[in-house]
């Protein structure tokens, strides 16, 4: 399948956005682009190189998260054979690959200072030099760089060379995220799902019903369009009726009755702790010495409210319930019919 490079919306935030966008991608001057995970920072790099004068040029990317910080400054300019451990031949940078283009960096924040100072002479002058070389490469590159820092802070805290940022910062594009445009929600979630249907080949796309937009429409989505796309077309493919609107949205796909727990105390492979309702379901009662209190009848209620509010969160499956608990299968049967309750 293709990918997604459509930029889908119509919220005013949105558009304004990429109306800036669209204004400064004929002007030959570096770009910040500004946003959440999610929100589409690369699309709008692609989109600043297309409608330049550099569009038939390489738009190169680089994520400069992605590398360890010794490697960076080989990868954004390129080294000499034997310049260090492991170089045994030279290598063009991502400057002289983009030489004409544009060369989008994206996680901008996180580059080394050594890395921040090699690139203010690139921007500054227009020349890059390879490590283990002596003499500077003349290139012609565009920056687009994206973060989703806050850089004016990180120049206060010492994190991020003020000189560097002035460089940058020509313009500044602030994508809003999702949950500031509630309007593109349904917009989006239809383009998405019907992309979906199309690709699985459905007769016809049905929608999704009035609950499910409603759950859409509320949810936080804290990975912007990335994550909403994620949600969407997953409650597509696993829809088994194209015929019915899609009634069934599951946001988190790691959850599960059975799914590991990060605790350093709990040996590898430990699961999930039951919900509270679990232990919430039995009322606790307290010794009363005037009273007579049933210790074994108590036990038994309690150990029944146990093994039904586990059945119920794993839809009375008795193998997941018996994960979920932490016993065998064989185990978990014998309490329940103990108990009566098959």
């Amino acid at each position: 399948m293709e990918r997604n490079t459509h930029l889908v919306g119509q919220a005013s935030s949105f558009l304004d956005a990429i109306e800036r966008a669209s204004r400064a991608a004929p002007l030959d001057r570096p770009v910040l682009v500004i946003g959440e995970r999610g929100t589409g920072k690369e699309l709008v790099a692609e989109r600043l190189h297309h409608l330049s004068p550099r569009w038939g040029a390489p738009l190169v990317v680089m994520n400069c998260a992605a590398l360890p910080e010794t490697l960076i400054e080989a990868e954004l300019f390129g080294h000499e054979a034997g310049s260090f451990t492991g170089a045994s031949k030279a290598r063009a940078g991502r400057f002289e690959e983009a030489d004409g283009g544009t060369l989008f960096l994206d996680e901008l924040a996180t580059l080394s200072s050594g890395a921040q100072d090699r690139l203010l002479r690139a921007v500054e002058y227009g020349e890059v030099t390879r490590i283990g070389a002596s003499k500077p490469i003349t290139v012609d590159v565009r920056i687009v760089a994206a973060t989703n820092e806050h850089l004016p802070r990180l120049v206060d805290e010492g994190r991020f060379r003020a000189d560097l940022l002035d460089r940058l910062s020509f313009e500044v594009i602030t994508l809003p995220p999702l949950r500031h445009r509630e309007s593109d929600i349904p917009v989006l979630t239809d383009h998405f799902a019907r992309r979906m249907a199309l690709e699985l080949e459905w007769p016809r796309w049905p929608g999704f019903s009035d609950s499910a937009l409603g759950k859409l429409l509320s949810y936080p989505w804290p990975g912007n369009v990335r994550e909403l796309r994620n949600v969407v077309e997953r409650a597509v493919y696993r829809w088994e009726d194209p015929e019915r609107p899609i009634d069934s949205i599951q946001f988190d796909p790691f959850e599960a009755p059975w799914r590991p727990i990060a605790n350093d105390n709990q040996a590898p492979g430990t699961m999930a702790s039951l919900p509270a309702p679990a232990t919430e379901a039995v009322a606790v009662r307290v010794f009363d010495p005037d009273s007579c209190v049933d210790f074994r009848l108590a036990v038994a209620e309690y150990e029944k409210a146990i093994l039904t509010a586990a059945l119920e969160k794993c839809r009375w499956n008795q193998r997941s319930a018996a994960a979920a608990l932490q016993l065998s299968y064989d185990q978990l049967r014998h309490a329940l019919r103990r108990h009566e309750l098959h």
